[in-house]
């Protein structure tokens, strides 16, 4: 751009400065800083010039214009030369001092160009400010404020200025009456001796090496009388802030000697100022510095003051501190300076004074304590040192209290002493188990910052203070090695500590890895005189147990997988290679999922498998057998987690059955028979898997115990008429019972299929049912208990599931079966009728499921029994509600498709056309009920057993299927059922039955017929059909069935469906009618000599029924027979004895609807019978469908 371009830019940019939007002066103002980034020297003129020829301009405007000349200096000072930083210094110094009144933001914008451009040109600058700085008058308020800001932005060139500038403010200082000039004189006298102090701390980087501070000393203590005994009096609280904050930095230069000589007096002066501020920030940063400066100078002063200093600081540092006032906490931070100054001067007299004050149950006192040591600790360290024993002993009682508040603030003492030696000293171990102790506490009890993270602890509770504390002096503060290692070892099995285990573990982690890589082939741990170590025994217990529950305290489960890795050789030397390589496994598996989608059932087995591989490698069996014992010692401790419980109750299971010896074993399982709480659901579910997982290695022996402990007095004791209440409750009682039941199915389902067979009858089943049944003066007395049902139920299942996986259980003869069924049978028969509640109906039918499969089989009437039951127990439950979502209950789901399991296992059983009808008359009466859920159930029960028999389909003989249209008569007209998942059902029906009959033909499993595959077209097409989609859909059906079905069984079809024409379901009936009439059209050349049975059962159709649409779909029917078979017809018709009843009437009027030929066949040889609705039928050929759309329903 062209200079002559440039300076036009800014001039249009500069008189866009007044225009009246302020977004535009925003603009505007952004606009010439950033052309001022490129050519800064034509902004600075173009802003000097603008402002020189508009001497009118309201100052508000040339206030935009001064910052812009600010901003543009600010970047690029360096850039300018003397000329142009000569006319911006004149400039500024007219703007700032042009009218005497204060305007605050045009002269401050001034003043800040002129600070700025002093950065480098400091020697022009105070050439201008000091030609306004004159002796004897007071100068302008900017003058002096540009002064004070000079000295602290350019300190090396502003400092050779400050003598003259001092020997002509002082005698000014009297003569300044208004307070703002006295404020503006404070401010430059702090800044001017904030300036000179730090240019004699870098004396060596100064220009001028020579500058002392005894230069100095004499107009500061002139300037400190008059500020002190003066202007500090003043009622303007302004005017005495500003004195306070130029006294601090002033009390470094006054003389030692004037210093000591005031110190008395400016001390109480000062501390007399808390009582008249809110706002104490700024007198304790001065108290601050004039007590360093005394501490500096050797004062004897501070001793005589001291009280009255510990007093009134110890007052400000009680003061509670909110977060969300900057000014509380900054004056904490000046008041714990305070409090460092002093002690360094006398440690003695702090700690006499601060210690006892721990004693007290004030919380702001202790809290406000707590912090001034944790502060003296760090700042004051090397005179700390000698006085750690006493400042140990003085937190006794602080430990023990439990305010919130005071809990932090003790954390945080203890990890000052950590990085300070403290806990190496006696004592010290008590504050490693205070941070344990807090790092135990539960989330839930700690407070909780709301917001979009609600669930989440705040970021300055006490556990988590606590946590990071721990894990940070583990890791950074070297000494703490030796003190934390392995003295936290002995925190991991308490209970007490169980909320610490995931810092813990973290911890002790990172210190055992340290010391690996310090002596790479040591064991970590020595007992030796560590008495209260926990065992490897005792470590491998809990960390396995906890880590059941992974996610829970913060992962707990990972980091104890990872403290027991790198503790491998210490657990058991021989475990090293095999832990190395399955830890990462299960710690990648972890990393794969969350909370929510873990299968924890997965994961248990996972640690099961982890167990039983370590217990394989180790081979050593008195280890085995002290690992189990301290598992059973340590089951108590999980009274209060019973998923972990559960678990531990397996690996104490998993423990035993890889021990060799045989009394160990009996003797851990009667202890756990024993002790276990019996009442808990969890822990009764876990003795039993205990029981089962030993079994799989010590079948006899778990057997034999659980005997043992049946016919024992423990539990002989209670079933007793007379001493049922005297030592167990009845309800315990049947816990103990449900708990042994459930014992003996989980031994059946985990024992060796070659042992099992053997014992199944003798051992278990008769066991079962001995602790099932009680005989009672010699009457057997069951119980009505629902939990012991249900674990009786659960073990059937378990046990009948075992015989049928053993390789000979196809051949093995349960002769108990019979009674066992028929136990099931009455569980589900007790269940209400009407509702689903309990898992006992779902699990007996199960156990039915696997014991119908086992010889012998179920006699006729049995089987017919059984399957009555469980369809009564399941067809008839009122259906629940649906979720939120859509989705039925689990419950009632699993329920159904164990009856579904049951009637398959069934079928199984008879997989013929014979059996497969038995099943089907079963469903009959639930497939026709007037209950909408109950067909609806019906039909997906028979639509799976079709496909089951269509799947496990095996013909060697081309045979029959002699019953289809039976079948098909049943389940086809359900295809216009009111239900839409009814109507869907239906059509799979009718699919799997087209596809049997097509097997029996000697078609392959894989052959697709075009035809019955319309049917699944058709049947996604049943969701939501209007009435003319549903007619159309039922004669497509009814097309498709006359195109594959037999001729032998067209016959046994249209009986079926003719007896559908009296169903409630007006849309069933309706689709029968449709279903016959295409089925006549379609074969009506192989009927000719059915046609007397079909016209017999027209007739008694339209003889016993009243319904209307009943008498229509017979009389069209007869109309569409005749239509086909004239002769016939008429024939069978004139056959029947004199005189012609009603139906008779109506099948002559129905065959004589049609065309004059039939007419001119019909006339001669019947009886005249007037058509109804004036001489026309309802299925005339003009109308053959005129009543269907307006009749169909839903």
């Amino acid at each position: 751009m062209s200079e002559a371009y440039v300076k036009r830019l800014f001039a249009i940019l500069l008189d866009a400065v007044t225009d009246k939007d302020p977004q535009v002066q925003e603009q505007v103002c952004g606009a010439l800083c950033a052309l001022g980034e490129s050519q800064p020297v034509e902004a600075l003129r173009a802003c000097e010039e603008h402002l020189r020829l508009h001497e009118k301009l309201a100052h508000p405007y040339r206030t935009m214009i001064l910052r812009v000349m600010e901003t543009v200096v600010c970047s690029h000072v360096g850039e300018l030369d003397e000329d142009v930083a000569r006319a911006s210094i004149l400039l500024a110094s007219s703007e700032m001092t042009r009218v005497k009144e204060l305007v605050c933001d045009w002269q401050q914008a001034a003043s800040n160009v002129l600070v700025a451009v002093g950065k480098r040109f400091i020697s022009s600058v105070m050439e201008e400010m000091l030609s306004k700085f004159q002796p004897g008058v007071l100068p302008h308020h900017f003058v002096v404020q540009t002064l004070a800001n000079l000295s602290v932005s350019n300190v090396f060139g502003m400092v050779p200025f400050l003598t003259s500038i001092l020997n002509t403010m002082v005698p000014m200082l009297s003569a300044a009456k208004p307070d703002s000039m006295r404020v503006a004189f404070c401010c430059a006298l702090q800044r001017f001796s904030e300036s000179t102090l730090e240019y004699l701390a870098d004396l060596d980087q100064a220009p001028d090496p020579t500058v002392r501070k005894d230069a100095f000393a004499t107009d500061i203590f002139s300037a400190y009388d008059i500020l002190f005994h003066h202007w500090l009096q003043s009622r303007e609280a302004k005017l005495r802030l500003a004195v306070v904050e130029a006294l601090g930095p002033m009390s470094h230069l006054l003389p030692s000697e004037k210093l000591e000589e005031q110190l008395p007096k400016l001390l109480p002066g000062l501390l007399g100022l808390y009582k008249k501020h809110a706002e104490t920030v700024h007198v304790s940063k001065s108290l601050g510095q004039i007590l360093e400066a005394a501490a500096s100078v050797g004062s004897r002063t501070l001793d005589v003051q001291l009280d009255s200093l510990l007093a009134a600081l110890h007052a400000q540092v009680c003061v509670p501190v909110e977060s969300s006032s900057p000014l509380v906490v900054s004056n904490q931070k000046e008041v714990l300076r305070c409090f460092t100054v002093l002690a360094c001067c006398s440690p003695d007299r702090l700690l006499a004074f601060l210690l006892p004050r721990l004693d007290t149950s004030n919380e702001r006192t202790r809290v406000g304590t707590l912090q001034v040591v944790r502060h003296v600790i760090n700042s004051a360290a090397a005179q700390m040192e000698v006085k750690q024993p006493f400042i140990l002993s003085s937190m006794k009682l602080p430990l023990l209290d439990t305010n919130s508040k005071v809990k932090r603030a003790v954390v945080q003492v203890i990890s000052a002493m950590a990085h300070h030696g403290y806990l190496e000293q006696p004592g010290g171990e008590a504050m490693i188990e205070y941070i344990v102790q807090q790092c135990a506490l539960p989330p839930e009890a700690e407070p909780q910052k709301l917001g979009a993270d609600s669930e989440a602890p705040a970021a300055d509770s006490v556990r988590a203070i606590s946590v990071s504390t721990l894990y940070l002096i583990s890791t950074t503060v070297d000494r703490m090695g030796d003190v934390l290692w392995p003295y936290l070892l002995e925190f991991l099995v308490p209970v007490r500590f169980t909320g610490a285990l995931t810092p813990l573990c973290r911890s002790l982690v990172h210190l055992a890895q340290k010391r690996q890589e310090a002596g790479a082939h040591a064991l970590l741990i020595q007992y030796n005189g560590n008495a209260t170590l926990p065992s490897p025994y005792a470590m491998t217990t809990r960390l396995l147990a906890v880590s059941s529950s992974p996610y829970l305290g913060d992962g707990r489960g990972a980091a104890s997988l990872r403290l027991l890795s790198v503790l491998r050789r210490d657990i058991h030397p021989v475990l090293g290679q095999r832990w190395a390589t399955a830890i990462p496994l299960l710690l990648e598996h972890l990393d794969g999922y969350t909370e929510e989608t873990l299968s924890r059932k997965e994961w248990e087995e996972k640690l099961l498998t982890f167990l039983r591989d370590t217990l394989a490698v180790v081979s050593d069996n008195t280890w085995i057998c002290q690992l189990s014992l301290e598992m059973c010692k340590q089951l108590p401790n999980y009274n209060g987690t019973p998923l972990e419980k559960n678990f531990l109750y397996k690996c104490i299971g998993t423990t035993l059955g890889a021990a060799s010896s045989k009394e160990v074993v009996r003797k851990h399982l009667q202890e756990l028979l024993e002790t276990a709480r019996y009442q808990e659901e969890s822990e009764r579910e876990g003795l039993a898997c205990c029981f089962g997982i030993c079994a799989s290695s010590h079948l006899d022996d778990t057997l034999a115990q659980l005997e043992d402990f049946v016919k024992s007095d423990v539990f002989r004791k209670s079933a007793g008429i007379f001493n049922i209440f005297k030592d167990r409750s009845e309800n315990e009682v049947e816990k103990v019972k449900s708990t042994l039941i459930l014992c003996y199915g989980h031994v059946a389902a985990r024992a060796p299929r070659e042992l099992l067979l053997a014992r199944v009858e003798s051992d278990i089943f008769r066991n079962m049912s001995q602790c099932f049944s009680t005989k009672v003066l010699g009457i057997k007395v069951e119980t009505k208990d629902p939990a012991l049902r249900l674990c009786l139920a659960r073990s059937v299942c378990m046990a009948s599931q075992a015989i049928c996986s053993s390789s000979r259980g196809s051949s093995f003869q349960l002769l108990r079966k019979p009674e066992l069924v028929a136990q099931m049978m009455e569980f589900i028969k007790a269940e209400p009728p009407d509702s689903l509640r309990t898992h006992i109906r779902k699990k007996a039918m199960l156990a039915c499921t696997y014991l119908v499969s086992l010889e012998p089989a179920l006699e006729g009437q049995a089987q017919a029994d059984l399957i009555h039951s469980c369809l009564h127990g399941v067809m008839a439950v009122l259906p629940e509600p649906e979720g939120v979502d859509g989705h039925q209950e689990p419950l009632y789901l699993d329920t159904v498709q164990a009856l579904k399991d049951l009637l398959t296992s069934l079928l199984q059983r008879n997989m013929t056309p014979q059996g497969l009808q038995v099943m089907v008359e079963h469903l009959s009466p639930w497939i026709k009920s007037p209950r909408g859920h109950e067909r609806v159930r019906a039909l997906g029960l028979s639509a799976c057993l079709l496909q089951y028999f269509l799947k496990h389909l095996h013909i060697s003989a081309l045979v029959p299927f002699h019953n289809l249209g039976l079948l098909l008569g049943l389940f086809s007209p359900r295809c216009a059922d009111l239900r839409p998942a009814t109507r869907q059902e239906a059509v799979s029906c009718v699919y799997s039955l087209l596809y049997l009959q097509l097997g029996y033909e000697g078609f392959s499993r894989d052959y697709r017929d075009d035809a019955v595959e319309q049917l699944l077209a058709l049947r996604d097409g049943l969701g939501h059909p209007e009435p003319s989609i549903l007619f159309h859909t039922c004669h497509s059906v009814a097309q498709i069935i006359g195109k594959r079905l037999p001729p032998d069984q067209l016959i046994s079809l249209l009986l079926t469906l003719f007896e559908g024409l009296g169903d409630p379901d007006k849309n069933c009936s309706r689709a029968a009618t449709v279903i016959i009439n295409c089925l006549l059209k379609e074969r009506a050349n192989v009927l000719l000599e059915k046609v007397p049975e079909i016209v017999s059962v027209l007739r008694s159709k339209l003889q016993e029924t009243r319904g209307e649409h009943v008498l229509q779909a017979a009389q069209h029917s007869v109309y569409v027979l005749a239509a086909r078979h004239h002769a016939a017809v008429v024939s069978s018709l004139l056959g029947s004895p004199l005189p012609f009843d009603r139906s008779r009437l109506s099948a002559f009027a129905a065959v004589a609807s049609p065309g004059p030929s039939l007419s001119a066949f019909l006339c001669p040889r019947s009886l005249a019978t007037p058509a109804p609705c004036g001489g026309r039928w309802p299925w005339s050929p003009a109308s053959p469908h005129r009543s269907w759309g307006c009749s169909w329903r839903r």
